[in-house]
């Protein structure tokens, strides 16, 4: 017998039994569509990512404290309070290649208006915020120089923000009186909507005067983050040692003794940012990849039941002259068929759903055509693997034993 001659004889015996060979291919139809709509969508989260850190600036540099140390156990980055209003002031001063800084601290708050309320991130800041974010107002102003000279209870609501409390008409909101954590504040503007950058969302906070946060919303003085914008993209490094210099000397810190602050550039956070993105899209990606080999057994087992339902025919095919290599043929091919199938539906359905996905997050899915060719050739490498086992057991029948088989 022939190749093509197997290839014949297997697809009619697949066809022979459709149902059964719908289900056998489940498995793999799964796995295939999930390794492709897992990578897909990783790969999209990463892109979206990537574009709203470049959209912040590429001569934007960002401090933060450092890490709290108590009993041996050393905190995340953030945790200490070693930046104050102070540092601003230095920080400002430091060099040339500092061009403009924003402080900024917060907290979540309860917001209400009337008998409506949502909970959102409270950020308190400078006027200069605006500039160094690139952010813009969609009505009324921004925070102003005499807003927070005078600890002035005014806000700027986040596009979300507003719509929750004042719903289309968010011009109507500028001039309203609003509760943070039961403390009256006047809305001033409305910021024009961001999305997300990283793991926050813009248009779900508020900004108020960093001055009126610390009294009367934080209760402290310290300083969460500083956004420092640099002359140019060329001065970044010389900008980024002039704030080292700056805060080592306004924090006493002697030499050999470590920062307690971290300074971050555009290119830090996308690096670190692009890490942890592709280390999730690779978690996902392999727990995926499991439900092919889980669909790969499946194939196997079933193939074990037809070798046995087809015993007989086994043995009079092997009766009138057919060869070991036939039969071994016939049931590799049947496995592959199996397998290639599934694996081309899975693409269909692995792409189909993670658009749909991606529309729903509003990210642009990234589907390569390596991750294609990977859950492909994966998928039929499973149906030869699988496909062994069925296979040389019915190869291997003696014909006599076969032809008795009940």
């Amino acid at each position: 017998m022939n190749f093509l001659e197997s290839i014949r004889v297997s697809l009619r015996a697949l066809r022979a039994n459709k149902l059964r060979s719908i289900l056998t291919m489940l498995g793999i139809i799964i796995g295939v569509a999930a390794v492709i709509a897992m990578v897909g969508i990783g790969k999209g989260t990463t892109n979206s990512i990537t574009s709203q850190i470049k959209g912040l600036g590429s001569n934007l540099l960002i401090v933060t404290p450092g890490q709290t140390n108590s009993g041996g156990v050393t905190g995340a980055l953030g945790t200490s309070n070693t930046l104050d209003m102070e540092d601003i002031t230095k920080v400002q001063a430091a060099g040339p290649a500092v061009k403009m800084v924003a402080p900024a601290s917060g907290k979540a708050v309860q917001v209400v208006f009337g008998a409506k309320n949502t909970s959102t991130s409270m950020t308190g800041t400078t006027d200069k915020y605006a500039q160094i974010r690139n952010t813009s107002m969609k009505v009324g102003r921004f925070l102003s120089a005499r807003d927070i000279d005078s600890n002035a209870r005014v806000v700027v609501l986040g596009s979300t923000v507003a719509q929750s409390l004042f719903g289309a008409d968010q011009v109507s909101a500028v001039g309203k009186t609003i509760k943070l954590d039961n403390v009256l504040f006047q809305v001033i503007g409305v910021l024009a909507s961001q999305g997300s950058s990283g793991s926050s969302n813009n248009d779900d906070m508020v900004l108020v005067p960093i001055t009126t946060a610390q009294t009367r919303l934080i209760g402290n003085k310290y300083v969460k983050q500083i956004f420092i914008e640099a002359v140019s993209a060329d001065l970044m490094q010389t900008a980024e040692n002039e704030v080292s210099v700056a805060l080592r000397r306004a924090h006493r810190l002697q030499t050999g003794q470590p920062d307690d602050f971290t300074i971050m550039s555009q290119a830090d956070i996308l690096a670190t940012m692009k890490g942890v993105t592709q280390t999730m899209t690779m978690l996902l990606g392999g727990i995926a990849a499991i439900s092919l080999l889980v669909g790969g057994i499946g194939i196997m087992n079933i193939m074990l039941v037809s070798v046995t339902e087809r015993t007989r025919e086994i043995g009079i095919r092997k009766a009138i002259g057919a060869k070991e290599r036939d039969i071994l043929l016939q049931f590799l091919i049947e496995a592959i068929v199996l397998s290639l199938v599934g694996g081309i539906v899975g693409m269909f359905l692995g792409w189909g759903g993670s658009n749909l996905v991606g529309k729903a997050m509003k990210i642009s899915v990234g589907i390569s055509p390596t991750s294609i060719f990977i859950a492909f050739g994966f998928s039929a490498m499973i149906g030869i693997m699988f496909g062994v086992i069925p296979a040389r057991t019915a190869a291997g029948m003696n014909p006599i034993e076969a032809l008795r088989y009940e």
